[in-house]
């Protein structure tokens, strides 16, 4: 098996500078001043998005202030982001990888996985010479950069890619993992936050090679299931499946970047709550059913982690998607401080797929009537007309980014 895992060098500020550049025919390069992607400091979104490498090189990071970075560099350029633009840039890349091979999973808005098993193009190159083939023709065609980890699973593949930035190509094969991947501080091992780090610095383990050399019992003993499956990560194992949806496959979601950070597992829920109820009313009112839900969870050093399962039977209920999104957010949050959180579905359905006895029936039918009967209530009164007791524990203020399903 061969996976490719395609990453968009500096996303945001890429796709601005090129579209300044071809469609504003501007002449000022943004790629080539410092210069930063920064967002609303009104609405909490005043920080660095993406930056120049020149502005790199006076120490500006991701996720900081726009005002410290104005510190470091007092003539430094920030530009607007402009989001729906960047969706654009996005959809052409996966499109464009789709005539590569169809087995493409979208990681997020800047990064994919490809399965490249049996792909036409590895009938003439290896591997790598096929990846540099791929990073080469994104250059011309859409005119930014991408990294390229090439590896035999999405772990490897995604670690390779973090590798040595910007425009190249970096393989990870499991025999390469002790020379390349085991020197690395644990801290970059993907799936370790913050909060799991210091766990793991108490432990007296630094590298992602101690890691992988300790007694898997003892992880688990001191950090639960997180400890068994990051032992898997820092020795090469993942056996996650690349997941290929269509173009046109149907879903909906919704998420919220948080007004303050959060690290209570109880406010965390709440939002995921009202997340849910929000999802849920969606997948009613277009009366669809969500066989798959997913939880995003985004911490406050903009790291990503993104958790699915499917449902044992496909629901529009509340409180069966809000069940599934706790179980998900228990098994993926490492403590780290939130700063967005959402819940999307996906493989949506119309036909009710489900194997219950007549209690359960029962359930499910008063359960769905009482859904509906809140969704009518809110829509004639407004959203706050009625809620839930749980909401008045912590309320949370929402800037939501929302999404309907695409029938």
């Amino acid at each position: 098996m061969i996976i490719f895992h395609i990453d968009v060098n500096n996303a945001y500020l890429s796709w601005e500078a090129v579209y300044r550049l071809t469609e504003l025919n501007e002449t000022l390069d943004l790629r080539t001043i410092p210069s930063v992607v920064g967002g609303d400091e009104q609405n909490r979104h005043g920080i660095v998005l993406a930056k120049s490498m020149p502005a790199k090189a006076f120490g500006i990071k991701t996720a900081e202030t726009l005002a410290d970075a104005r510190k470091k560099c007092p003539d430094i350029l920030i530009v607007p982001p402009r989001h729906h633009l960047y969706r654009i840039f996005s959809n052409e890349l996966i499109a464009y990888l789709r005539t590569v091979t169809p087995v493409i999973e979208q990681y997020s808005i800047d990064e994919a996985f490809a399965d490249m098993t049996g792909c036409p193009l590895l009938s003439r190159y290896s591997p790598t010479e096929a990846a540099e083939q791929i990073r080469q023709e994104i250059h011309d065609r859409f005119g930014y950069t991408v990294n390229i980890g090439v590896s035999t699973n999405k772990l490897l593949a995604k670690m390779a890619s973090d590798f040595e930035k910007p425009d190249k190509v970096h393989s990870l094969f499991p025999n390469e993992i002790k020379e390349k991947m085991w020197h690395l501080p644990v801290g970059d091992l993907f799936f370790v936050g913050r909060a799991s780090a210091r766990k793991l610095y108490n432990l007296g383990i630094r590298t992602i090679g101690e890691l992988a050399q300790t007694d898997k019992a003892i992880l688990q003993s001191h950090m639960g299931k997180h400890g068994a499956t990051i032992h898997d990560y820092a020795n090469g194992i993942d056996i996650s499946p690349v997941l290929s949806e269509q173009a046109d496959a149907k879903g909906c979601g919704n998420s919220t970047t948080l007004p303050r950070d959060v690290t209570d597992a109880g406010e965390a829920k709440n939002i995921l709550l009202k997340l849910c109820e929000s999802v849920g009313s969606r997948l009613r009112a277009d009366e669809f059913m969500a066989q798959v839900v997913a939880v995003s969870i985004k911490d406050s050093q903009f790291r990503h982690i993104s958790h699915q399962c499917t449902l044992p039977s496909a629901t529009n209920t509340t409180s069966e998607l809000y069940s599934s999104v706790c179980g998900l957010f228990d098994e993926s949050w490492d403590g780290s401080p939130i700063r967005l959180l959402g819940v999307s579905t996906s493989k949506l359905t119309r036909e009710c797929l489900r194997q219950i006895n007549l209690t359960d029936s029962s359930y499910y039918m008063k359960q769905g009537q009482l859904e509906k009967a809140v969704d009518d209530i809110r829509k004639k009164f407004g959203n706050d007309a009625i809620f839930r007791a749980s909401s008045l524990e912590k309320p949370v203020v929402f800037n939501d980014n929302k999404g309907r399903p695409n029938s």
